[in-house]
């Protein structure tokens, strides 16, 4: 079986790494089973640092289709054209795709018009804001695929509710907690953070662009986070856009350095040891407030959903929006450790890439 794992965007390779691993570990124990590690971008991509693949213990990808571009309609169209191209070449049984990215949606549809079986990684996840692009991904790349490889039972009923054959489902678990699993013991103390870890910190992340956008409501969310972190500093590594930015707000507000630490980015080992030891994580990011939820530590996440309701439901995170007078407030809960227990959701017990190879290895035999 000839398996391709297509990745978009750099975070995508934190949830292919554990496939990546047990196809491996399947072909070490006389599986006939290969695959091919495909990226949208280009190979020099800035985001792809090396580290990050030493830190995940998988090979960079073997295939680069090079593009690099903004406009999503036209991101969309160069992907289609490439990967068209590498499935002509290389004889493919499975593509896997991951998340909602339009690469992603890109790759799943030259996918079907080859006749190749598609699988989606991260299926039936949903905001239900149909003028959310990545919702009008999520809905064409689960409309195509053959497999639909969902991290839980909530995500699981949704596809079904859409139309899905029952067939085509396969609760696998969350493939993040695969990753974090792995990584356990692993963890690099940056050195210039190290000595955080005794006094309490929080962390603070941020990349979506709507957030960034609106800089007169960044700054009061800015605000609302420094003037109730009790004391406590707030590391904020963050990419150069939104380092910039932040950096402007926090000098306007007179934030001193050591209160507010902005950061460059951290490696995936050196970030994991931040968020793993921190006080209370304020984010933007599904992933990171998955991975607060798998290590107990309380999470604000600066949207009014998230595609992994059981974080907040079961898990350590708190949705606040964009509202600055709710995050201060939740912060303050926070630092006084005024929060919510947590707990495990189901299935994420670090298997779901065994899952899913052995689904792939049932369907070829």
């Amino acid at each position: 079986m000839n398996i391709c794992i297509v990745a978009g965007a750099r975070p995508n390779f934190v949830k292919v790494a554990p496939i990546v691993r047990a196809i491996e570990n399947a072909r070490s124990h006389g599986r006939d089973i290969e695959f091919s590690l495909v990226y949208a971008g280009k190979e020099d991509d800035a985001t792809l640092e090396e580290s990050l693949f030493e830190d995940l213990q998988i090979a960079r990808p073997s295939v680069f289709l090079g593009v690099d571009c903004e406009n999503l309609n036209e991101l969309t169209g160069q992907v289609m054209s490439a990967f068209e191209h590498y499935l002509q070449a290389n004889k493919t049984d499975v593509v896997i795709v991951v998340d909602d990215l339009a690469s992603t949606m890109a790759a799943a549809i030259v996918t079907k018009k080859q006749g190749v079986k598609l699988a989606h990684l991260v299926a039936g996840t949903r905001s239900f804001d149909i003028k959310m692009p990545k919702e009008i991904n999520r809905l064409v790349i689960d409309g195509l695929s053959d497999l639909l490889f969902t991290a839980g039972m909530g995500a699981s009923s949704i596809a079904t509710r859409e139309g899905a054959e029952l067939s085509k489902i396969y609760t696998v678990g969350n493939i993040l907690m695969d990753t974090l699993r792995f990584n356990i013991g692993r963890w690099k103390a940056p050195a210039d953070l190290a000595e955080l870890g005794d006094k309490g910190y929080l962390v603070f992340t941020l990349n979506r662009k709507a957030l960034l956008a609106d800089e007169e409501n960044l700054r009061r969310m800015v605000e609302a986070v420094a003037r109730n972190a009790g004391g406590l500093p707030v590391v904020a590594p963050l990419r150069e856009r939104a380092r910039a930015v932040v950096g402007k707000i926090a000098g306007q507000l007179g934030l001193p350095p050591s209160t507010f630490v902005l950061h460059a980015p951290l490696s995936y080992l050196e970030f994991g040891w931040l968020t793993t030891h921190a006080r209370g994580i304020i984010t933007d990011s599904g992933n990171v407030a998955e991975e607060a939820t798998f290590n107990g530590v309380p999470c604000i996440t600066l949207n009014s959903y998230t595609e992994h309701i059981e974080t907040v439901k079961v898990g350590t995170n708190v949705l606040v929006g964009e509202d600055a007078e709710l995050l201060g407030e939740m912060v303050g809960k926070m630092v006084r450790g005024e929060w919510k227990s947590g707990s495990l959701p189901d299935r994420w017990d670090g298997r779901s890439a065994e899952r899913i190879v052995q689904i792939l290895m049932e369907l070829k035999d």
